[in-house]
């Protein structure tokens, strides 16, 4: 292990604060996994496994190495764990058929392993495996198919689930990583009683990582203001590498003496001075042509790995696409390329934000399309298959803007050829959807390009055209990209808004945190739209989960008296208060007409409240639609339901399916205040007469 961990560590690629930081920041996941292996201890259990959970280049491989490393010399797992087998989800795809103790020799020399006095005691036995949602076969074995016997082969699957369930090495431990998946892998041996901890840079570790950087405080709060000013590059700074160079960026800029809150504005500027800075170091006219061709191959081998999904690339590929052995060495020392931490005698770029980065300068370029030989494998392991181009496109938008693009023109010598056509492009495109608008179903993908973007008069033209817009919002990121775009679209009709996640569960026990606070703030400015946009007539509101606070700053923005909407959609809503504060705010409205509520538990309050708003004098609401599944309703309230209003003559009833495959009721009627009141009340006799059509 000591030989197997240490070559990963002979040269500190980015600098040896790199890796203090992670070892400082990482003391409460090691705190974790010294108890949790500790049989007497609070956190462990029988059987136990220990799942650290991350995204991409979260640092779960160096939490994982870092903790060898440490038990290697004696400073953590003493006289608990006597022996670690380390197994990457590469090596185990690599696999067919083997045995236990053939899987515990593997890193010994010449596979002679004392496998006997091994397994003798398996509570001292630490199984690692790494990437377990990148295996590529379902580990759903019957249970009569696992194995016992440690020396008997079998398929690998069988295999693991026989070690995972401890049928062989009952007793051992596991270290698995994984990234966030809904695959059936990981809920399949997560059980109640292990640990699972989840790697993210927080807020405050940030601090701690850009006063590491720039041990210079002022400098680390002028660059940390830039970043928490906006979610896009927060969310960059949750993964270590990014924040490296991120910055790296950021301190050249400011030894340069430039401003670098005006030239390091987005993720595109930062790639573009990371790559530029990177590449020419070297001055003069040979210099020059030598880096731009550089630039080029890097982005022909980008753009040949994405179309093949392709991350980890051979030397054989670097090859084809025209570097030499000097260029890769160039490449490496600049932090571009480096040896892939998986695949042996493989190189992949820093993060897959930068390969992104230059397939987006390949479009502009117009490089030929290349076949890299890595690209015809026929198998591709789940990591490496690539098929979401959506940050490619975002990052061709931004390199759309002229002083983006600059930063690359100015550095290479070299006009990108391709920038006006696929402007044309982007606007002819936008006309043909709003003649068809069917075809663009969501636009927060759209929203997020014109973000990077930010060149004022080529947003207004590519959004003149909206009249329907459809956001999905799930994070505070999502709203500030949405405020944005919808703030030019001057001709919106109709706004169809999803907020899912930021306000689920999340009631504040005394007052907001600070992070509440800038979702909350979000929020408003959001419900703001629906009283400052003059030509906005219409509003869906489906699949929200809204708390007590976030549902009191939409009722205030419908109730607003400049509040113009017409239409009101309401289709599976979970409010705080029952709907009661929205639909006491929609009787204020002046200027609403059609109400339709759809797959909302409907109960006896909710029609009491109905009746109550339509008597209001200020109400305007003459067409009411319930869309109303069986399975929703309240129970008791079908039959209520059913009877009244099947005795009452004055309702037609058309029955339809709806977008959710349920049948609906679209009830029409005349006296409708008078039939909601008696299904609520069988007494009552009255009415107001008002005829809702």
């Amino acid at each position: 292990m000591r030989r197997k961990f240490m070559l990963q560590w002979e040269s500190h690629t980015f600098g040896k604060f790199h890796y203090k930081f992670f070892r400082d920041v990482s003391s409460d996941v090691f705190y974790i996994l010294q108890l949790a292996y500790d049989s007497t201890s609070y956190y462990s259990a029988n059987n136990l496994n220990v799942f650290l959970m991350g995204e991409r280049a979260s640092g779960k491989t160096m939490v994982i190495n870092l903790a060898v490393l440490r038990w290697i010399k004696g400073e953590m797992w003493q006289n608990m764990i006597s022996y670690v087998v380390h197994l990457t989800s590469h090596e185990i795809n690599q696999m067919t058929n083997s045995s236990l103790a053939e899987l515990i020799a593997k890193d010994w020399p010449d596979g002679q392993a004392p496998i006997a006095d091994i397994l003798s005691d398996p509570k001292k036995l630490l199984f690692i495996l790494e990437d377990l949602d990148n295996i590529r076969f379902e580990l759903n074995v019957n249970e009569s198919a696992l194995c016992s016997n440690s020396t008997q082969k079998v398929p690998i699957p069988v295999l693991l689930v026989s070690l995972l369930k401890r049928k062989m090495a009952p007793g051992c431990w596991f270290l698995i990583s994984s990234r966030p998946t809904r695959g059936n892998n990981v809920k399949s041996f997560l059980k109640e009683v292990d640990c699972c901890t989840t790697l993210q840079l927080s807020k405050e570790k940030r601090e701690i990582y850009f006063n590491s950087f720039f041990k210079d405080r002022q400098r680390a709060s002028a660059a940390l203001q830039l970043v928490h000013e906006d979610e896009i590059l927060v969310g960059l700074c949750r993964v270590a590498i990014l924040c490296w160079i991120t910055c790296t960026v950021l301190k050249r800029q400011m030894d340069k003496g430039r401003d670098f809150q005006l030239c390091c504005q987005t993720p595109t500027d930062l790639h573009a001075h990371f790559l530029a800075d990177a590449l020419t170091s070297e001055a003069g006219l040979t210099a020059n042509q030598y880096h731009l061709g550089l630039l080029k191959r890097l982005c022909l081998l980008a753009a040949g790995g994405l179309f093949l999904s392709t991350l980890n690339f051979s030397g054989e590929d670097l090859r084809c696409v025209g570097f030499t052995e000097a260029d890769v060495s160039v490449l490496q020392a600049a932090n571009i390329l480096l040896p892939s931490s998986t695949h042996k005698d493989r190189y992949k770029f820093i993060h897959l934000n930068v390969q992104e980065f230059c397939t987006a300068i390949a479009f502009l370029m117009a490089v030929p399309n290349y076949l890299i030989p890595s690209g015809s494998r026929e198998y591709k392991e789940k990591r490496e298959q690539y098929s979401d181009f959506n940050q490619v496109f975002t990052f061709i938008f931004g390199l759309l803007n002229a002083n983006r693009r600059k930063i690359l023109e100015t550095s290479f010598g070299y006009q990108l050829p391709m920038v006006d056509s696929f402007k044309w492009y982007s606007v002819g495109y936008m006309k043909y959807l709003d003649r068809d608008p069917e075809k663009l179903t969501h636009h927060m993908p759209l929203f997020y390009c014109l973000y990077e973007n930010r060149e004022e008069e080529f947003v207004k033209t590519i959004v003149d055209a909206l009249m329907e817009v459809t956001v999905y919002l799930r994070s505070d990121k999502d709203m500030m990209v949405s405020l944005y775009c919808l703030d030019y679209c001057c001709h919106l009709r109709t706004l169809k808004l999803s907020v899912q996640h930021i306000f689920q569960n999340k009631e504040p026990l005394i007052r907001p945190t600070a992070s509440q606070m800038k979702s909350l703030v979000y929020w408003r400015e959001i419900c703001s739209l629906f009283y400052t946009m003059e030509s906005l007539w219409e509003l869906h509101i489906f699949d929200n989960d809204l708390n007590g606070i976030s549902e009191r700053i939409l009722s205030k923005a419908l109730e607003h008296s400049s509040c113009k909407l017409r239409t009101l959609k309401l289709s599976y809503v979970s409010t705080a208060s029952g709907f009661e504060d929205l639909l006491k705010a929609l009787a204020r409205n002046r200027s609403l007409t059609y109400l339709s509520i759809n797959c909302t538990s409907i109960s006896l309050n909710m029609f009491s409240l109905l009746h109550d708003i339509l008597h209001e004098p200020t109400c305007q609401i003459s067409h009411l639609r319930i869309h109303r599944p069986t399975r929703w309703l309240t129970p008791g309230i079908p039959t209520l339901w059913e009877a009244k209003a099947g005795r009452s003559p004055e309702v037609r009833r058309s029955r339809q399916p709806d977008q959710h495959g349920e049948t609906s009721s679209l009830l029409k009627m005349q006296n409708y205040p008078s039939m909601v009141a008696r299904a609520c009340n069988p007494s009552y006799s009255g009415g107001s007469g008002r005829r809702i059509t």
